[in-house]
């Protein structure tokens, strides 16, 4: 047989064979893409603070001027004398003055005391405190998908849609179908 036959021959047969395998190759080629099952987002709770305040009415005492409610005592004292005075006669009349004293000088001294705590005057004042506001984010989505008849899952930043590409090395190509 003739030398260049059989080198043509060989030849032919190694191309034929290298033509069938890479169209034998395209015909198997992967999917493009895997179709998208289910979606669902991944939530995170913020909470937001911010300050609410209110206007309230507070009622404070005066401040008091007399604090032994010694002017009180002194006016009591002084009238329950005269009271104690107009009672009995001799040493009666005496001991009547000093005991009309010594108990106006007390009841004095608790109403000047009674009033001072009843010296009240009313304002206005702010109140503020901090409430929480709480409301979701979607941090990501879990996304159920089928490729080559395969499901699986995946977390992705985006929602994908209805398909995710998938790279000729088979892998999803995720951040890249958006």
């Amino acid at each position: 047989m003739n030398k260049s036959l059989l080198v043509g021959a060989v030849l032919g047969a190694v191309g034929v064979t290298a033509g069938g395998a890479v169209a034998t190759y395209s015909l198997v080629k992967g999917p493009e893409y895997a179709e998208v099952l289910a979606v669902e987002p991944v939530k995170e709770q913020i909470k937001t603070p911010r300050e609410v305040c209110k206007d309230v009415a507070v009622t404070r005492q005066r401040p008091v001027k007399d604090e032994h409610q010694i002017l009180g005592s002194v006016l009591g004292a002084v009238a329950g004398g005269l009271v104690g005075n107009q009672i009995g006669g001799g040493n009666g009349k005496k001991i009547a003055t000093v005991a009309g004293a010594v108990g106006g000088g007390y009841a004095g001294n608790k109403v000047q005391e009674n009033m001072q705590s009843n010296d009240t005057y009313t304002t206005t004042q702010t109140r503020c405190n901090t409430v929480n506001d709480i409301s979701d984010k979607v941090v990501g989505y879990n996304v159920k998908y089928q490729l080559d008849g395969k499901v699986s899952q995946v977390r992705m930043k985006d929602d994908p849609g209805s398909k995710i590409p998938v790279g000729k090395d088979g892998q999803l190509m995720i951040g890249q179908n958006q």
